[in-house]
């Protein structure tokens, strides 16, 4: 049994832990991403010089991931300079053993499918909602990456065509209407005081609140609607942390099953279950494909 470090980089926050016989060695380091992806490879090496006798380093990232070769394909200006940053060829050259990437939504999708919501199921979808909404599409129990290694790029599935502008992929995108951050950004126009999602659910009995959620329910169920009339999953994993809200769940498999046709019916709408963790799974989850 090897000795594995895993590590999940996030916007605000890298965790890291072990695994030799089961996860241990929990960490949490600021991600400074505003210093930029130089810095951020450095902080990432002063982690792993942190370790002994590792066999194999797996990381889960944001940003579009070139899964085969270890390099970050797109990134956002959430961390500036990121993008084209060569994690495989860096710290394999460093530390002299194995290095696995995957983009953050893969991973948790993966983390998911080996040891979480969709333990057992092969084809899958896994969609995340927050600042944005991320996908992650498995088939036969492993992720679709299509031709740049960049599929799932749900948040731009145009479900407002009137609102789309040419050239720009997200305008009139599904994450523009379905992300938490649209929620919040809606429920602000009416109450400043409303600057989270757990705050527009804590006055979900006002009736103002109720009609901004429900629209915005409404935005969720009519992507994944599409999704699966476009792809028929046996599963759908919703995470992000205002999916832990049963009612929120309960309100997106209502809408969903009135608009699917009865042929798709079938499909379960399960809660994301590994929690803050699933990056950090689905990087073991790379390792143990790969090397176990």
């Amino acid at each position: 049994m090897g000795k594995y470090l895993l590590i999940d980089i996030g916007g605000t926050a890298i965790k890291t832990a072990i695994y030799q016989d089961g996860l241990s060695d929990p960490k949490e380091y600021p991600t400074d991403a505003s210093l930029g992806g130089g810095h951020l490879v450095e902080k990432v090496m002063e982690i792993v010089d942190g370790h002994e006798d590792i066999d194999a380093i797996s990381i889960s990232t944001a940003g579009q991931v070139d899964a085969k070769e270890g390099y970050i394909i797109f990134a956002n200006d959430n961390i500036p300079k990121y993008t084209g940053t060569r994690w495989k060829d860096i710290l394999e050259e460093k530390y002299h053993v194995p290095v696995f990437v995957e983009n953050d939504v893969n991973a948790a999708a993966l983390g998911e499918g080996h040891y979480g919501a969709a333990k057992g199921v092969e084809n899958y979808l896994c969609l995340t909602y927050g600042t944005g909404v991320g996908g992650a599409i498995v088939i036969d129990s492993k992720i679709y990456r299509g031709l740049s290694g960049s599929a799932g790029e749900f948040g731009a599935l145009i479900t407002h065509c009137g609102d789309h502008q040419q050239g720009e992929a997200f305008s009139g995108g599904y994450e523009k209407y379905a992300s938490t951050t649209a929620l919040v950004k809606k429920a602000m126009e009416y109450d400043s005081a409303l600057t989270s999602g757990r705050r527009v659910f804590e006055k979900i009995e006002d009736e103002n609140v109720r009609k901004i959620f429900d629209e915005w329910v409404n935005e969720i169920v009519v992507g994944l609607v599409s999704l699966i009339h476009i792809f028929n999953p046996e599963m759908i994993i919703l995470g992000g942390g205002v999916m832990e809200n049963d009612y929120l769940l309960e309100k997106v498999k209502e809408g969903i099953y009135k608009e699917i046709m009865p042929s798709f019916k079938g499909v379960k709408i399960n809660k994301a279950q590994l929690g803050n963790k699933a990056g950090m799974y689905g990087a073991l989850a790379r390792i143990e494909k790969e090397i176990r």
